[in-house]
Order: structure tokens, then sequence, then C-alpha cells
């Protein structure tokens, strides 16, 4: 007596190796890349393809096998890089009622020098933070630019603007406040 799923089955395992053996090399560099300790990254390697031989095998079988098995491996390397963090940021979960805290962003980076996986989180948060800014107001963009990455005091932005102050103080405090929301979605999936 034969098995009727045994075809079934011995198709998806040729389809699992197949998958294994084509995205091994890519998936482990794009880990390693992250990941500074070879073993932790042959580790991580083999626990996003444990993963995905038990996920194939469900009912409903994986579709895009590469997109799967490289956005499990980035959400393992950032899991692994919340484990590894203990502080929250400065100022994001700072007192919201302090007259500075309601004109600047206080943004937590990790440090350049600090490995591939900080290196992960610091990429992360500023494509975040750059999408959040092209989501702005061109006017409220500009501000925010002026006076926090190009370091110009309100008054010079004022002479070479021509806004008033308080007008100039007014957009970057809407950029900084829609900034805080959008970045604290990145930091809550960073865990950080």
């Amino acid at each position: 007596m034969t098995v009727p799923h045994a075809p079934l089955m011995a198709d998806r395992d040729s389809e699992i190796t197949a998958t294994v053996l084509r995205e091994r090399s890519k998936l482990g560099s794009f880990i390693r890349r992250r990941v500074s300790d070879p073993g932790d990254a042959e580790d991580l390697l083999q626990e996003v393809f444990h993963d995905f031989i038990r996920a194939y095998r469900l009912p409903e079988p994986i579709e895009q096998a590469s997109a799967w098995l490289f956005r499990v491996a980035r959400n393992r390397i950032v899991d692994r890089f919340r484990k590894k963090r203990a502080r929250p940021p400065g100022g994001m979960r700072g007192d919201p009622d302090g007259i500075e805290s309601e004109y600047r962003l206080d943004l937590a980076l990790p440090g350049l020098d600090a490995g591939p996986e900080a290196a992960f989180v610091r990429s992360t948060i500023l494509d975040a933070l750059q999408q959040a800014l092209d989501e702005l107001p061109t006017d409220q963009r500009d501000a925010f630019v002026a006076h926090e990455i190009e370091g110009s005091s309100f008054k010079e932005i004022a002479s070479r603007t021509g806004v008033a102050i308080n007008t100039l103080l007014a957009r970057k405090r809407y950029a900084v406040l829609h900034l805080r929301i959008r970045l604290r979605t990145v930091y809550e999936e960073l865990n950080i």
C-alpha cells in the first residue's frame, strides 16, 4: 500500500533542497555582513533554514522563498541586537513636557564603530528618518534640516529666508512631532 502524500512530500523536499542550495551563499553573505561573530552568523543561518523547512511543509507553502528567507534573517538579526542592547535611547522616552524636548528630536544612533549589527540598526533608523522627512511639508522639512542637520540657528535661518523666528520654531516643532511618531515605530520594532 502506498501513501498518497508520498510524492507530494518528495516534491516539497526537492523544492526545499533546491532553495537551500540556491540561497545559501547569498543569505550567508547577508547575515555575515551584519553579524560580526562567524559562529553566530552560521548558527543564525542554520536557524533561518530550520524555520524555512518547518514553514515550507505547512499546508500553504511559501511562494517567494528568497524574500521569505531574507525577511526571517533580518528579523533574527534585529532580535539578536535587541538582546544585546541594554538602554533606551535618550529623548525618545524622555519628558515630553520639557521645553527642550518640544523642539529637539534627540535621535539615538549606534556608533559607527560598534560592529555590523549596530551598523544595520543605524542604517534602518536613518532610512526611516529619510522616509519620514520626505513625508513632511517642504517648509517643515526645510526648518528641521536647516536647524538640526545643518546646524543653523533660528536667527540665521530667519535672516536667510525672511521667515519669522516664531514661524520657524512652529514648523520645526511640527516636524519633530511627526518624526517622533514615525521613528517610535522603528525603535519599537528594534526594541531599543
